[in-house]
């Protein structure tokens, strides 16, 4: 089969550019496939990170991309749209994770035709991103339900795609796939600990830090934990905005020395540092639609803590991988965490973590997007 795939890829960085980047890997073990990237995603003052670009020594890529989408220059929307009509798939697959996209491939699509064009998939990471309106709901109205087949990564996404579109799209709910491979270093973990200079036992709170994913609620959590547990938090990740809240909460508290914040985008290599000086990865999200960070944990053998949200939940077998918790609530999170940390409860969500990732494997993700295998 013929693939046209678009999507961020290297040197831009972030989890929806390790997903394309690994889907179009594994996808030409089997098919040949065209990958359409982007010249720039998003410009300056739209971007809250530090930068969008991968400073990783062992960034994740793949040979053979046409760098060709210049998000603000229409003229090169049209360029893509010509290499893919050059190139005839039976296919083009599109990531979906934030309105900002819905001119580009809303007009690339315009510009590949009507009946003629080939089958058209879109990934969607997010059907509406975290921070919504009602115009961002329209544009994504308006460029999803152009697609043929829409892709998810849970069932409460599903049914989110199904209010904003009604019956008129086949809907696909999958999973999402494991991220381990974005680090190839593996540490043992004594070693880790050593290195980052931890003793006891050790939580992770991993990836970008934004109010959605509840970070404050783990924060509270976490003076019901240390009565009870010799405890260290590692937050590791970019704080998008209001750091000083966090480190105010902190300090309130008389944390500082339990824990440890690494305010800075973790380059590839360092990834699976800290996930294996980790005991329990901690995801006390608020709302969510899948998880990345979900999927990395498994991938280096650490049982997950995570709330009722999303796919999170799909993944997660309570009391069997980790545990599930409601939302926003301090102190059910707090008696997960302390029930989790007894050795042999430990032993056992470990043991079937290792078990857990290998039910999500690429090779199955890109049967899907193929269409020669069903979720």
């Amino acid at each position: 089969m013929k693939i046209a795939l678009v999507g961020p890829t290297y040197p831009f960085r972030g989890g929806i550019s390790h997903y394309t980047t690994l889907l179009c890997r594994t996808l030409r073990q089997k098919h040949e496939v065209k990958f359409i990237s982007f010249k720039r995603q998003y410009p300056k003052l739209l971007f809250p990170g530090k930068t969008d670009r991968d400073e990783s020594a062992e960034p994740v890529k793949v040979e053979d991309v046409d760098y060709l989408i210049d998000s603000l220059n229409p003229f090169t929307w049209r360029a893509a749209a010509e290499a893919i009509r050059e190139f005839a798939p039976d296919e083009v697959v599109f990531p979906w994770w934030v309105s900002f996209w819905a001119p580009q491939f809303w007009a690339i699509l315009r510009l590949l035709g009507g009946k003629a064009r080939p089958k058209v998939v879109f990934i969607c990471h997010n059907v509406v991103e975290h921070e919504s309106s009602s115009l961002k709901k329209m544009a994504t109205r308006a460029v999803l339900s152009k697609a043929d087949l829409l892709i998810t990564h849970s069932r409460e996404e599903s049914a989110r795609a199904k209010r904003l579109l009604g019956e008129g799209v086949k809907i696909v709910t999958a999973f999402h796939p494991t991220y381990a491979q974005v680090s190839g270093k593996r540490y043992d973990k004594e070693e880790a600990k050593a290195r980052l200079e931890l003793s006891g036992d050790v939580l992770l709170f991993f990836g970008f830090v934004r109010e959605y994913k509840g970070l404050r609620v783990l924060l509270e959590a976490m003076p019901e934990v240390l009565k009870q547990k010799e405890v260290t938090l590692l937050v590791v990740g970019e704080f998008w905005k209001d750091k000083s809240r966090y480190m105010e909460q902190i300090s309130r508290h008389g944390m500082g020395a339990q824990v440890k914040i690494f305010d800075a985008y973790v380059p590839n290599e360092e990834v699976g540092l800290y996930f294996a000086a980790a005991d329990l990865v901690v995801q006390p999200y608020l709302s969510a639609s899948g998880s990345g960070v979900c999927q990395i944990a498994y991938g280096f053998d650490r049982p997950v803590i995570a709330t009722n949200v999303g796919s999170l939940p799909e993944v997660i077998q309570d009391g069997e991988n980790g545990r599930i918790v409601e939302p926003g609530s301090v102190h059910s999170l707090a008696k997960a965490v302390t029930e989790s940390l007894e050795p042999e409860t430990l032993r056992r969500l470990t043991e079937n973590a290792v078990r857990t990732k290998e039910r999500f494997s690429w090779e199955r993700m890109a049967d899907i997007v193929a269409g020669e295998a069903s979720a």
